[in-house]
Order: structure tokens, then C-alpha cells, then sequence
């Protein structure tokens, strides 16, 4: 198996569905600790990306490698990737509804959860202060009481965020974050990605340039399954070719 420094390990990966290509010869690597934005048009292999990465799609071919390189994760399935610490925020958020944000956060404690210890379970000291932490994260401490259903689509998305984090990921994947999001919600969801950067390592999926600019990290452009460009926005903006499949002229 190979070593290496990364947290995320891609090399050579490839996908087909019935003939097309959808990763091909894909390689990435996410260091401990790095937040990446990754760009691209429609169908360039951004969501099956996150699906290898997940277990939801086995690549035909590559490594995918967590954890400096100690886990396969292609012979793992979805659950285990799950327990191990990768997160994936989908795109729309999927929140208890009908359950305080309080007790949305306090259902997605890390921490067992069969059916002895939910009817026995009583909110630990460690635990308080976590969901404590959680709230003040997320911006929601003075929504605590309100259900998530009448939540605005900013704060859902930042609630589904924060039950994440309760899970105490090391590596937390966010699929268009800012979508759908009023310009104060895209910059405070910037400020949240940040500081979530400060103790793990975020894949961000987006369109939004202006949102990718303001996380200020690395970009990697993706294009008919593969690495087109990959550095800072301004260099990512500048590339012709991604000028021509992606951002127009």
C-alpha cells in the first residue's frame, strides 16, 4: 500500500456508467488539516467523486487511500467510511423537521446509540459542552428551541452541518454549501467553513466564484472526469482552458 503524507489519497482513479467516463485517471491529494474547493461544470465528475470517496460508487480502477494511506477505502462500504470520519453534506439539507435544533444536534452525538442506551442516555457534562460548541458554530444558539422546520435555508444547511460535526469527522466533504443561500448566508457559511478548517480537513464542491474566492483556498478545476487546473482562484480563473469549458469568457 502506498505511504504517504495525505489525509485523502486519489491516484488513477477511474469510473464508467454504461460507456461514459465518469472520472478518468483521477488524482487528488488533501493533506491533513486543508480545506479544497473544487470546481467545474455540469457532468465533470464531481458528484461521483464524492461517491468513491464515500463507498457509494467502487471505482473500475485507482487507489483511494485514507489516513495516510493505512485505509483502503474501496474495500470498505458507505457505513464503515461513515464510523471511520468522513462526512458528506449533500446538497439539500436533511434535517428532523419536526425536532428542536437542539435535539437535531443531540440525535447526531458520536457515541452509542442502540436502543438500551437511547432510552438510558442522559446528557453527559462533555456532551453539554459539545452541543454548546456546536451551537455557537453553527450560529444557531439562539434557535436552540425553535423546531429546524422553520428554519431558513441558510440556517438548515448550517444546522445539517453542525449534526456533522457532532459526529467528529477528520474529514467533512460539503456539496454546494452556498446554493440557494442570501448573500449574508453565503458569507457567513464562508466564515463557518473556516472555522471548522481550524481542526479538519473540508472538501468544498461549489459553482458560486464569488463564495470559492472568499474561502481563499486552493482550487482544483475538474473537467470530463480528470484534474483540468488546480491552484489559487486568481490562477484557476486565469487558465484559458478553464476559461473555455467552464467560466466563459
Amino acid at each position: 500500500m502506498e505511504t504517504t503524507s495525505a489525509l485523502l489519497y486519489l491516484d488513477g482513479v477511474s469510473v464508467s456508467f454504461d460507456g461514459f467516463k465518469a472520472l478518468n485517471e483521477l488524482s487528488l491529494v488533501i493533506e491533513p488539516g486543508e480545506m479544497r474547493a473544487i470546481i467545474g461544470p455540469n457532468g465533470a465528475g464531481k458528484t461521483t467523486m464524492m461517491d468513491v470517496i464515500t463507498g457509494k460508487t467502487r471505482p473500475d480502477t485507482g487507489d483511494v487511500l485514507f489516513e495516510q494511506g493505512a485505509v483502503d477505502l474501496t474495500a470498505l462500504d458507505e457505513a464503515s467510511i461513515a464510523t471511520l470520519g468522513i462526512g458528506r453534506k449533500f446538497q439539500k439539507p436533511t434535517v428532523f423537521e419536526h425536532h428542536t435544533v437542539y435535539d437535531n444536534l443531540v440525535l447526531a452525538l458520536a457515541g452509542p446509540r442502540g436502543p438500551s442506551s437511547n432510552l438510558f442516555w442522559k446528557e453527559s457534562a462533555a456532551e453539554t459542552k459539545r452541543m454548546e460548541e456546536l451551537l455557537g458554530i453553527t450560529r444557531l444558539g439562539d434557535h436552540r428551541n425553535r423546531f429546524a422546520g422553520g428554519l431558513s435555508h441558510g440556517q438548515k444547511q448550517w444546522l445539517e452541518i453542525g449534526m456533522l460535526l457532532a459526529q467528529e469527522p477528520k474529514l467533512l466533504l460539503v456539496d454546494e454549501p452556498a446554493a440557494g443561500m442570501t448573500d449574508a448566508e453565503t458569507h457567513q457559511t464562508a466564515e463557518l467553513l473556516k472555522e471548522i478548517n481550524k481542526e479538519r480537513s473540508v472538501v468544498v464542491v461549489e459553482h458560486d466564484m464569488v463564495f470559492v474566492r472568499e474561502l481563499g483556498v486552493k482550487v482544483t478545476c475538474l473537467h470530463e472526469g480528470s484534474v483540468l487546473a488546480e491552484g489559487t482562484i486568481d490562477d484557476v480563473s486565469a487558465n484559458d482552458r478553464v476559461i473555455e469549458v467552464y467560466l466563459g469568457r
